[in-house]
């Protein structure tokens, strides 16, 4: 190799030390995670909300694998909106299965002046997931307080009798319903799935007194069914009889119209035969009447010389009918 060709070969840069080296991999392994970073993944039983600078840009990610801007420009909030969740009014869930009781907590004003004790739950899910993160403090607490405002209205317009027995399901949905239409108006982002009465009883108070006056309206009810039961049974008997003297009735009548009529035509027809022949048919009719008559009573026969022999008649009997 000649001395111009060793010139012109390319001199190879300068090495870098290893400390520097070490460094800018560092560098570039950080840059690359900050931009991984602005991607993530929504599982499918979730909904995400992306918010830039505090400012809400995307309000409902669906499920899935997505872009944003590396954080801290873009964070992203992850929420389980197919899972139900329970709020409880009157007291909270766990004083249930513990046996503690909140008596101002659970206690309404009924409609007839009543307190009653009453607890409810309440099962809700996620609907809109950007204000339920960002349009109030506390959403379930919020939403828990408008379903109690709407059941304490609710029970203030009825009896305490019809929410212990029949209007309990009739509360329930227009409770539902009404407390669903506020938490829209607030823009909360909570869809109420269920408002179920969880127990509804008096006050430990007044207990006694409503068990005796339950006990007094069951005794009521069964008199009242019981004389329902003996009318049911008597009336069709009383309908049966009436229509049983009816017909005999009807059959009666029919009879006699008959037997008026076949008596009349008889007579007519006697009338006829008397007509063709009066002296004979008049002596007939007067021996067949003597034959009816005759046999029925008691007699003597006197002759002509009008002589009778009174030793016949016997001591005591009447005195006989002189023809």
């Amino acid at each position: 190799m000649t001395p111009l060709a060793l010139e012109r070969q390319p001199v190879p840069p300068p090495a870098l030390p290893p400390r520097r080296w070490k460094r800018k991999r560092i560098a570039l392994g950080a840059v690359a995670l900050w931009l991984l970073s602005g991607v993530y993944i929504v599982p499918a039983d979730q909904q995400a909300v992306a918010v830039r600078f505090g400012r809400v840009v995307s309000p409902r990610v669906m499920p899935g694998i997505h872009l944003s801007m590396p954080w801290p420009v873009d964070r992203v909030h992850k929420l389980k909106v197919r899972q139900l969740q329970r709020l409880a009014v009157g007291g909270e869930l766990g004083d249930g299965v513990l046996g503690r009781a909140q008596p101002l907590a659970e206690q309404f004003l009924t409609g007839d002046q009543n307190i009653i004790a009453l607890r409810a739950v309440v099962q809700y899910s996620v609907g809109v997931p950007a204000d339920f993160l960002f349009s109030a403090q506390d959403p379930a607490r919020a939403a828990a307080a408008a379903v109690e405002a709407e059941l304490a209205r609710r029970i203030a317009g009825r009896s305490v009798d019809a929410i212990l027995t029949t209007e309990k399901a009739a509360i329930q949905e227009e409770t539902r319903g009404a407390a669903q239409k506020v938490v829209n108006d607030l823009r909360l982002g909570v869809v109420l799935a269920s408002v179920n009465i969880e127990s509804a009883a008096p006050p430990p108070e007044a207990a006694d007194a409503f068990r005796d006056v339950a006990s007094a309206r069951a005794d009521a009810a069964r008199i009242v069914s019981e004389a329902q039961g003996y009318a049911n049974g008597v009336i069709p008997q009383a309908r049966g009889l009436a229509q049983q003297m009816l017909e005999d009735a009807q059959a009666y009548r029919q009879r006699r119209i008959d037997e008026s009529l076949g008596d009349a035509a008889r007579f007519l027809q006697v009338a006829q035969e008397y007509a063709r022949a009066s002296d004979v048919n008049g002596r007939r009719l007067y021996v067949e009447t003597m034959e009816q008559i005759l046999p029925r009573i008691k007699k003597l026969i006197v002759g002509r010389d009008g002589n009778l022999d009174l030793t016949i008649i016997r001591k005591g009997d009447p005195p006989p009918d002189r023809k």
